[in-house]
């Protein structure tokens, strides 16, 4: 979903499958994208088809931007049109989309770039986890027993001064480079995603957005939002709204995301008792990924 328009309607779906130990996993899901109160043109651009969810927010002047972004999901649909959905088919997609980039000369420069955030459900194991994905400072987020965590680390210049400790999360919030980021899908060169596999946990609420959202919302915002609205389609309708009505000022999309899964998980008892971080092989086996745990 790409959309130049003032308004665009929310889109919802739903998805039921069984799980190979018992019992069943129904995700329900909603998108919306808006080119927001000052923006001519929505430069964003959205995925949200089982079993892959992407937001990209594509940069550059023209039409360069509207290009990055529309071509990156244009080559991760077709990913999950041909059923293959994993780290390694998701690279080179990207590839794929740093060659249409380029293919654009006249409309795009080194300035040109999208990021590209999201999540898709692995079911390549004897269990089923979510993998998210993270290039940019799109975000993923996860409400969790009433917590809300960002899951990515944005890169960004001002995340790095906030890591290096030079940096207050509330000094960031309104930093001058606070919209340049460190990495992005562009013409210049391939780049390779962030990974964070996570557990299937039912009641788990997933908030996939671009930052014309979290400019206008803070996390606490985010939080009231889904607590207000169980519904996926209300729930992004109302934080568009809200962003809206703070200003809107950069193009805004959303995903949410809601798992209900019923049924024994193999390793309940034990995985309930680890809530840190863990380290595992990413799926192609070849580096690793932090794994978090119930």
């Amino acid at each position: 979903m790409s959309d130049t328009d003032t308004d665009t309607a929310a889109s919802a779906d739903r998805r039921t499958l069984p799980l190979s130990g018992g019992g069943e996993l129904t995700l329900s899901w909603a998108a919306v994208t808006h080119r927001g109160v000052r923006r001519d043109q929505n430069q964003d651009a959205v995925l949200a088809d089982f079993p892959l969810f992407i937001v990209a927010d594509g940069m550059g002047g023209h039409l360069g931007g509207e290009i990055a972004s529309a071509s990156t999901i244009d080559r991760l649909g077709a990913v999950v049109r041909d059923g293959k959905v994993s780290v390694k088919t998701i690279e080179r997609a990207l590839a794929k989309a740093v060659k249409d980039i380029l293919s654009h000369p006249q409309a795009t420069d080194d300035g040109t770039g999208t990021t590209v955030t999201g999540m898709f459900l692995d079911q390549s194991g004897a269990e089923p986890t979510w993998v998210t994905l993270n290039i940019g400072d799109s975000r993923v987020y996860l409400l969790r027993d009433d917590s809300l965590v960002q899951v990515t680390t944005d890169h960004s210049v001002v995340q790095e001064l906030v890591a290096a400790g030079r940096l207050s999360p509330e000094e960031a919030e309104n930093h001058p480079y606070g919209n340049v980021i460190t990495r992005a899908v562009g013409p210049s060169e391939s780049v390779q995603p962030d990974y964070v596999r996570l557990d299937v946990v039912d009641g788990d609420r997933f908030v996939i957005c671009s930052d014309g959202l979290t400019k206008e919302l803070t996390d606490y915002g985010i939080r009231h939002f889904l607590a207000e609205n169980r519904d996926p389609k209300a729930a992004v309708e109302a934080m568009l709204a809200a962003a809206l009505d703070n200003g809107g000022r950069d193009n805004i999309t959303v995903i949410v995301l809601n798992v209900e899964r019923t049924g024994h998980r193999a390793g309940d008892a034990e995985a309930d008792t680890d809530t840190a971080a863990r380290r595992g092989p990413r799926d192609d086996g070849s580096s690793t990924e932090p794994i978090l745990a119930r």
